[in-house]
């Protein structure tokens, strides 16, 4: 029951690392898409 216990806690903590990757992930992509939303809007003011 104790290893049980352990392994659990361990795939719980590898659940939290993934999920901070993910919303990394996210943020970069929201990063990216409004830069690009920006320079659009940039490129049809400019011409």
């Amino acid at each position: 029951m104790h290893r049980n216990t352990r392994r659990a806690r361990a795939i719980a903590i590898a659940q939290v690392k993934q999920d901070e990757r993910l919303v990394a992930l996210r943020y970069i992509v929201l990063a990216a898409s409004a830069a690009a939303a920006v320079a659009a809007l940039l490129l049809t003011r400019a011409f």
